[in-house]
C-alpha cells in the first residue's frame, strides 16, 4: 500500500486488469488508513470524467462505524496510465472487473458492504449489482445523481440511438458534437465559481470530449435499465429537486443538477429493482455530496435515515 496525495489518511493500491489496445489496465483502490478490521464498510465509486477527492464523504461514513474504499476506476483519476484515452469504455461491463475485485478485497474483511456510487458510476453498479443477484457479496447501494438517461429533448433520446449505436461501434473514437458546457465544473472548483479542490488534469473544468463509442456503452446500458433489472438489495437513489439547462454558467448552476434530467433520474429509479426507495434534495448539484452546505446536509441526513432502516 501507498500513502495517497490526500495525505496520511489515505492510502492506495493498484488492481491489475490486463492489457487492452492502449496497455497496461488498471483500476485503484483507496482506503482509509483508520479502517477498522471488521465490521461493515462501504465502497465509493465516481463517475464520467471524475474520481474520488472527497475526504467528507469517507469522514460521515467513519463517524458511523463503517470502513471507507473508493475506487478508482479504470482510465479514470490515479489509473490513468500515458498513453490512454481518459474514460474511455467500450461497454459498461469493462469496469465490472475492478468491481469484482474490490468486492472482492472489501468482502473478504468486512462482514456487510454497502456501494455508494455516483453518475455513471450509478450506471455501471446498477448493471453489475443486476448481475449479482443472489450472490451476497453487496448488501445495499445509494446511487447519488445516477445517469440512467441521456440529458436531451425526446426526439435525440428516442431517435439519437439510431446514429449512436452504429457510429460508436465502427468508429468509437469520433467525438460527439455537442460540446460540454463546464457549468457543473465551474460550479464546484475554488479557482473559479466553487468551494473544492481537485486535479484539474483529472477533472479539468472544461471536461473532456465525449466519444461515440463511449456514448454507446452508455446508450445499450440505459437501455437495460428501462426494461428493468432486478437487484436483490435495498437501493437508496437520490437527486436534485430541479435541473439547471443553460449553456454557460450562472449562479443557480448552484442549486440544480448541471448535468443531468433530475426528474428522469426519480422517474426511472424504480425499475432499479423491487425495493428502491427515492429522495429530492433541494438545491442539490448534481454531485449532491459537493452541493452547497445546506443541500449536502439534507443529503447526509437522508443516507442516514435510510442507513438506519436498510442497512444498519
Amino acid at each position: 500500500m501507498e500513502t495517497d496525495h490526500l495525505g496520511e489518511e489515505y492510502r492506495y493500491e493498484t488492481l491489475s486488469l490486463g492489457r487492452d489496445r492502449e496497455g497496461d489496465v488498471v483500476a485503484t483502490l483507496v482506503e482509509r488508513a483508520d479502517n477498522p478490521a471488521d465490521g461493515p464498510a462501504v465502497l465509493y465509486v465516481h463517475g464520467f470524467v471524475d474520481y474520488f477527492f472527497h475526504p467528507h464523504v469517507a469522514d460521515f461514513y467513519r463517524a458511523r462505524g463503517y470502513a471507507f474504499y473508493a475506487l478508482d476506476l479504470r482510465k479514470s483519476g490515479r489509473s490513468i496510465r500515458p498513453g490512454q484515452t481518459p474514460y474511455d469504455m467500450a461497454d459498461i461491463s469493462d469496469y465490472f472487473a475492478e468491481l469484482d475485485e474490490a468486492a472482492r478485497r472489501i468482502r473478504a474483511r468486512h462482514g456487510k458492504v454497502l456501494v455508494n456510487a455516483h453518475s455513471t458510476g450509478g450506471l455501471a453498479v446498477a448493471l453489475w449489482a443486476d448481475r449479482l443477484r443472489g450472490k451476497g457479496i453487496i448488501d445495499a447501494i445509494f446511487l447519488n445523481s445516477p445517469f440512467l438517461e441521456v440529458n436531451a429533448p425526446w426526439p435525440v433520446r428516442v431517435f439519437g440511438p439510431l446514429v449512436v449505436r452504429p457510429v460508436g461501434r465502427f468508429a468509437p473514437k469520433a467525438h460527439v458534437p455537442v460540446p460540454l458546457s463546464g457549468a457543473n465544473a465551474k460550479s464546484l472548483h475554488r479557482d473559479h465559481h466553487g468551494e473544492w479542490d481537485f486535479d484539474l488534469t483529472w477533472k479539468p473544468v472544461s471536461g473532456l470530449p465525449v466519444r461515440m463509442g463511449w456514448l454507446r456503452a452508455v446508450v445499450r446500458a440505459q437501455a437495460k435499465v428501462r426494461r428493468g433489472l432486478r437487484i436483490d438489495v435495498p437501493i437508496l437513489v437520490a437527486s436534485s429537486t430541479s435541473s439547471y439547462k443553460r449553456p454557460g454558467w450562472a449562479p443557480e448552476a448552484h442549486t440544480a443538477d448541471a448535468v443531468l434530467d433530475a426528474e428522469a433520474i426519480a422517474r426511472i429509479a424504480p425499475r432499479l429493482g423491487p425495493d428502491v426507495t427515492v429522495v429530492r434534495i433541494p438545491e442539490g448539484m448534481h454531485d449532491l455530496a459537493l452541493s452547497g452546505e445546506s443541500a449536502r446536509s439534507r443529503m447526509f441526513k437522508e443516507l442516514g435515515v435510510w442507513l438506519d432502516a436498510r442497512f444498519d
